[in-house]
């Protein structure tokens, strides 16, 4: 097999976590020298999410390729799956790696496709928490687990970017019948710099994706409490976007703290963090968020929930963490806004964080596993 390789990668929504490590990777296959390409939804991201894919397309030999794709399985999957393998056959894939759910399914679809017809295809799947969140007890998520059964005949290797990932999919999906690895998400060692809040800087800071899942509405109410336990109002940032955004900002409304909360359209991490003192992830449910390792790596101090892969960057036992629970979250903030210094000194070490979750160490074991599928 040569050295060089054609990777496409495949995922529906350009947002969030899933296209922050779409980016990282691609930044470093490129430089290994492969040619790699995207596919993607068209009708999701914004403004933001359009800088970053204009800062792409000059580098990527196989192109940035845009095809509606909807969120949910229905009748329109049938025309977007079309025009999606369409699009794969023409870049002529040797590694097609898929992205959550519906990348996941149409990587290892279209794959198979490609093999029918003699092409050398290795098909890789990156879970990202995606479909692992349905519960398993209710008709929907045994309706998703029974589909991942299925995929895994399709499906080369499987590509988790926690433990606690792996570890979800053999209890919900079942052991896997294939080869799986583990490549914890990596970030780039200029972002391993410490970042400086303003002068005016508020108390708080919320990044991330306006939806429930993240936890927006446990931050709000957990505001409200902390407030009076310091005897002061507490300021905060909340920076994203997302369909359930009004809600939030009726929530802060209703709470009596419109006057101490800003609402902010996405901006890159690193510059929300000079915005407060104090960033907080108060997730439902995650599998290795993006935004812990940028907040650690920036050198700021922070709180999370103890979900998903969170425990493994900071130790299950970190005092960092709590359950996403409003007062837990309300007496963390206060805890922590009384000595901040002190908090700070909690946070997991530059050394470590390096080591473990460096863009390099990420893309060299991925770059490992599409080798291997490619020898199989």
């Amino acid at each position: 097999m040569a050295d060089k390789l054609r990777i496409v990668h495949c995922f529906r929504s350009p947002v969030g976590g899933i296209f922050r490590h779409v980016r990282d990777l691609t930044e470093a296959q490129v430089a290994a020298g492969h040619a790699v390409g995207i596919v993607c939804d068209s009708t999701t991201g914004g403004e933001f999410e359009e800088r970053l894919f204009e800062q792409m397309k000059d580098v990527l030999a196989l192109g940035i390729h845009r095809t509606p794709m909807q969120r949910h399985v229905g009748l329109g999957d049938l025309a977007s799956a079309r025009r999606t393998y369409r699009i794969i056959k023409e870049l002529q894939p040797n590694v097609l790696h898929g992205h959550g759910a519906k990348g996941g399914a149409y990587a290892r679809l279209f794959g198979s496709l490609l093999r029918v017809s003699r092409s050398r295809v290795a098909r890789l799947y990156s879970p990202h928490g995606g479909s692992l969140h349905y519960d398993e007890s209710t008709v929907t998520g045994k309706l998703f687990f029974a589909l991942e059964r299925i995929m895994a005949r399709f499906t080369d290797c499987l590509l988790f970017v926690s433990d606690y990932e792996r570890l979800t999919y053999r209890r919900k999906v079942g052991e896997p019948p294939i080869p799986n690895t583990l490549a914890y998400n990596g970030l780039r060692a200029t972002e391993f710099e410490p970042v400086v809040p303003s002068a005016d800087a508020a108390d708080l800071l919320y990044i991330g994706m306006m939806r429930d899942l993240k936890g927006p509405d446990i931050f709000i109410d957990a505001l409200a409490l902390a407030g009076p336990r310091l005897g002061r109002a507490l300021s905060a940032v909340m920076v994203g976007d997302g369909d359930d955004l009004p809600r939030y900002q009726a929530q802060v409304k209703r709470l009596g703290l419109e006057g101490h909360v800003r609402f902010l359209p996405p901006m890159p991490a690193r510059e929300a963090f000079g915005l407060a003192a104090l960033v907080v992830v108060p997730s439902r449910a995650e599998a290795m968020p993006y935004i812990v390792l940028e907040t650690l790596a920036a050198a700021r101090p922070m709180i999370a929930t103890s979900v998903g892969g969170i425990p493994e960057i900071f130790g299950s036992n970190s005092p960092a963490l709590i359950r996403p629970d409003p007062t837990e979250l309300a007496d963390k903030m206060s805890q922590a806004l009384t000595d901040l210094a002190a908090y700070s000194k909690l946070m997991p070490d530059d050394a470590s964080l390096r080591a473990r979750f460096g863009a390099d160490v990420m893309a060299a074991e991925i770059e490992k596993a599409y080798f291997a599928a490619l020898d199989r």
